[in-house]
């Protein structure tokens, strides 16, 4: 059975290439195109169950892979002879599927019938696990030392971090991916993300603090960053151009803490279509590979923009909190803990409950009596089990003296009030997140 083929590769090898399909091959040419415009125009009509892409393909991006993978349409991508840095930036955009452009008839039909046996999925990589070739070609270009952001330094650090935990960069133990996300009105979504991280950093941990909140994002001003390249922008647009590796991703993800590393949001509101959901889907993929924790900081809105849904190369305007949930490997849904915070939250979970993502793990935030009454804790447990059926809480108190403190500080909670108890909450939130003991908490004393 014939496959239909479209193609759009450079002049210099499109003659040539078409002839093998066409005489060597079972595949019928559909349509050969000019332009990338072209390509997903009839990638959208649903003549096309095969692209041959040329790597200098002008415009071709994650985003247009992705359209791409949308109509059904595998991609092959074509470089030329001997050309490596062509072939590998193919990969690096996360095409898996690639032959030279002078590949003889037999080669052609094999990269054809490798497509057939991977699925529709040999489009592009598994966006969780990430493709061998790029992981093995950033890391052997792996170079520098760790920095201090606060400084002004930016230098990557180590894959490997210095509390004897080792990172393991197999494709099979891929890091975690923790998102922090909470209903509208301040429940405290980014003072457990950025506290959370802090403490899985101190417990040994290596982590990547994300900040893909496109509301509201304020990661780096709670640690004193400077924000004007936000890094979590520049690693989406490197990733929708096929540029992002390993390396590249450290060095906008500088270290402000020994095994922290903190990818910043973006500085206004209005920046939010920059983050194109398979080009941040990417660079999350990537973070599981330079840390064995990453903890996002989510926006609150869930709202899928059904009115631009059926045309996938229009931003939307909440894909970045949507595809964080939706790769985490665990949530924390966070809820204040008042009257108004608990109604929120009921709404949001069930609003949660209808998109793809883990189960939550539900954290009461500013847990105080005077918003409930006296016994707050099993007073907001009732209410929750009545109207939610949720009994599995997590709490952590409400302490607005020492949060004000941090904040003006631009430190963690273990920098600015190591033995506070909104802290130890935290902390005990971290070691159940990364299965470790609860530490103990507070200063430690000098020996004499």
């Amino acid at each position: 059975m014939s496959r239909s083929v479209v193609t759009a590769i450079s002049d210099r090898w499109e003659s040539a290439l078409v002839t093998t399909l066409e005489r060597g091959t079972d595949a019928r040419i559909a349509r050969r195109c000019p332009d990338l415009a072209d390509l997903l125009a009839v990638a959208g009509s649903g003549l096309a169950e095969v692209a041959l892409i040329s790597a200098d393909l002008r415009l071709l991006d994650r985003t247009a892979l992705d359209h791409l993978r949308e109509c059904s349409v595998s991609v092959v991508g074509v470089y030329p002879p001997g050309d490596d840095k062509a072939e590998r930036h193919l990969r690096q955009l996360g095409i898996t599927t690639v032959i030279p452009a002078d590949a003889s008839a037999e080669a052609v039909q094999g990269a054809l019938d490798a497509l057939d046996a991977a699925g529709a999925s040999g489009a592009v990589d598994d966006l969780r696990s990430g493709g061998e070739a790029t992981w093995s070609a950033a890391e052997a270009t792996w170079s520098g030392t760790p920095g201090d952001a606060r400084n002004g330094l930016a230098g990557p650090g180590p894959l490997d971090d210095d509390q004897g935990v080792a990172r393991d960069d197999s494709p099979d133990s891929p890091g975690t991916i923790i998102a922090v996300w909470g209903p509208a009105g301040a429940p405290g979504r980014t003072v457990v993300a950025l506290n959370l991280a802090s403490e899985l950093a101190r417990m040994g941990q290596t982590v990547v603090l994300v900040d893909a909140d496109t509301y509201g994002g304020c990661i780096a001003q709670s640690l004193s960053l400077l924000d004007e390249a936000p890094g979590l922008a520049a690693a989406t647009r490197s990733a929708d151009q096929g540029t992002l590796d390993l390396a590249a991703l450290a060095r906008l993800a500088p270290e402000v803490s020994t095994g922290l590393r903190v990818l910043t949001g973006i500085p206004k509101a209005e920046r939010w279509p920059e983050l194109r959901a398979a080009a941040l889907e990417h660079v999350l993929t990537l973070t599981r590979r330079l840390a064995r924790f990453t903890v996002i900081d989510c926006g609150f809105s869930l709202e899928d923009d059904e009115e631009l849904s059926y045309d996938t190369l229009a931003p939307r305007r909440n894909a970045a909190t949507l595809t964080s949930l939706a790769v985490a490997d665990r949530v924390l849904a966070i809820g204040a803990g008042d009257p108004i915070g608990l109604q929120r939250l009921v709404r949001g979970l069930q609003e949660l409950g209808t998109i793809a993502s883990p189960a939550p793990t539900v954290v009461i935030n500013k847990v105080r009596s005077s918003a409930v009454g006296a016994r707050p804790e099993p007073r907001i447990r009732d209410a929750l089990i009545r109207f939610a059926g949720i009994d599995d809480l997590r709490f952590i108190p409400d302490d607005p003296a020492t949060l004000d403190g941090a904040l003006l500080a631009g430190q963690s909670l273990a920098e600015a009030a190591p033995d506070s108890g909104v802290r130890k909450a935290l902390v005990a939130l971290a070691a159940e997140v990364c299965g470790l003991p609860v530490p103990p908490t507070g200063r430690r004393r000098k020996v004499a």
